[in-house]
């Protein structure tokens, strides 16, 4: 408005139209429509003070328009707005015009309405936040290169991301996913980093954080807190689908992957972490960012002392997890199988899992816990948390026989180790019947039968226990037969003096 406004003073001051012109306040016809405009409004009266601005501008637009300004769509404007708000491209628009109401022109004038539908529409307006030194920090994932993985096949890494709100220092690490525990690690090397904590997180609503996701509720996951409790920081979600409010971190995710990432190659994961370190501390933290207009390392300086410090012993990081006790008394975690008490078959728990060790907790009742199990399919058990039918039978192992049979006596030992020894069936049960007849059975009885076995070459549970059950153990064993000089047992006598042995133990009994 304020040529306007000159051309009026000049106008009242008596210059012409071709001097206003020439002082190149505006064209001659120009400043012929205004004239004309000023005294049909009585704006040229001496004495009488500019209008103002608005006046003007109400003036003017209730002039009727060029013909030349005015759209050749404008008779379906609205139908092009509806189209628009709805997301139907200028192309789709431009062909359903030619195509259902006979439009004749081209693209060009689509665009133009689409354009000053645009500038019609009310603009989405926002804010800048703020942040103190030592405030916030902002963390986000982003997709990194495509590396061999240690099983030797191609994957995708990811970029873990905090920058501090404040001087936009930033520490990056490449990882080949987000769980939690990788969530977990990445911000106690980050805090690290930075040999020091900010007094807030702010994250999206990643399941390896947050379990739900709200803007006034948000549940966060049971190991994050833990990690937050630890560190002292507080755990600040956005809300959800508004990722606007971590907008610092998404810049910096973008900024590493627009100008680190390209023209670089990496030979694997550790190469690819010791040149982002490199990068950030050489290029990203001494250039000029373009909103603080200062070198992120400059500005950490003042926030480095302003961040909570970092605690004297590092908090225990462990996941947790709910599992279920099978029937075989153990529960499941990455494929490693850990013993719980028999008593809690059927039943859920929680599992806390941590580089070390792995606990199990009933509630908040802690259970047991185990060292970590590396190897697919490996199970850590303890033998008190089997069923004590299976207690029993996993303690009475051959060591156990043999023992067990020494403190008989000599020949209920040598029988014993006669059956373990056996390369053709495990005897170990056999071997346990034997010493279980010391239940019922006095030690001396027991260890007689075990001679007279041995004597009729029959190492074998049934002849102890018949022997034993018919009192034959009670008689005085018969004298050896003399052996020929230079006999030679032919192959397979065992089962020959089995055979007989069988024959002379019915026959004491028939005595």
């Amino acid at each position: 408005m304020h040529q306007y406004r000159q051309a009026l003073l000049r106008m009242r001051q008596g210059d012409s139209d071709r001097q206003i012109a020439a002082a190149r306040v505006m064209g001659r016809p120009k400043a012929a429509q205004l004239r004309e405009l000023a005294q049909q409004h009585g704006w040229l009266a001496p004495g009488q003070p500019l209008p103002e601005d608005e006046a003007i501008a109400a003036a003017l637009g209730a002039q009727r328009r060029p013909a030349s300004t005015i759209s050749s769509l404008e008779a379906h404007r609205t139908r092009i707005v509806e189209w628009a708000q709805t997301g139907i491209s200028g192309v789709a628009i431009h062909a359903a015009l030619k195509r259902e109401h006979g439009f004749a022109g081209s693209y060009s004038a689509v665009r133009r309405m689409l354009a000053d539908i645009g500038r019609n529409e009310p603009v989405d307006v926002t804010c800048r936040l703020d942040f103190e030194p030592g405030e916030a920090a902002q963390v986000d994932f982003g997709a990194g290169p495509m590396l061999t993985h240690p099983d030797g096949r191609e994957r995708r890494t990811w970029a873990f991301v905090m920058t501090l709100c404040f001087s936009r220092h930033q520490y990056v690490e490449f990882v080949w996913d987000q769980s939690s525990a990788t969530w977990l690690g990445c911000h106690r090397r980050a805090f690290e980093w930075f040999n020091g904590v900010p007094r807030r997180v702010i994250i999206d609503n990643a399941k390896c954080a947050i379990t739900k996701a709200c803007a006034q509720d948000p549940a966060v996951q049971r190991a994050y807190a833990q990690c937050a409790e630890g560190y002292g920081f507080k755990i600040d979600p956005c809300p959800p689908h508004d990722p606007q409010k971590k907008g610092i971190v998404e810049s910096g995710v973008k900024y590493v992957k627009g100008n680190f990432l390209p023209l670089r190659t990496f030979r694997d994961r550790a190469d690819l972490n010791a040149q982002a370190s490199t990068w950030v501390m050489e290029e990203a933290g001494q250039r000029i960012h373009g909103t603080t207009r200062k070198a992120p390392l400059a500005l950490f300086e003042i926030e480095r002392a302003l961040l909570l410090s970092l605690p004297a012993i590092a908090p225990d990081l462990g996941t947790w997890h709910l599992v279920s006790v099978h029937r075989d008394c153990h529960v499941q975690f990455e494929r490693v199988l850990y013993s719980a008490p028999f008593t809690l078959a059927g039943k859920t728990l929680w599992l806390r899992a941590t580089d070390a060790a792995v606990a199990l907790y009933e509630e908040h009742r802690h259970v047991v816990t185990h060292p970590r199990g590396r190897l697919a399919g490996q199970r850590v058990t303890v033998r008190d948390h089997l069923p004590p039918q299976a207690q029993a039978f996993f303690a009475h192992d051959r060591a156990w026989c043999v023992a067990q049979a020494g403190r008989v006596g000599p020949s209920c030992r040598q029988l014993v180790e006669q059956l373990l020894s056996d390369n053709i069936l495990e005897r170990l049960r056999a071997a346990q019947g034997v010493i279980g007849f010391g239940k019922q059975y006095s030690p001396a009885r027991l260890e007689a039968a075990c001679a007279r076995a041995l004597a009729h070459d029959s190492p074998h549970y049934r002849t102890v226990k018949t022997i034993l059950s018919t009192g034959a153990d009670l008689r005085p064993l018969p004298a050896p037969a003399d052996t020929p000089a230079g006999y030679a047992k032919p192959r397979f006598a065992r089962d020959a003096a089995s055979l007989f042995a069988g024959i002379s133990v019915q026959m004491d009994l028939l005595h």
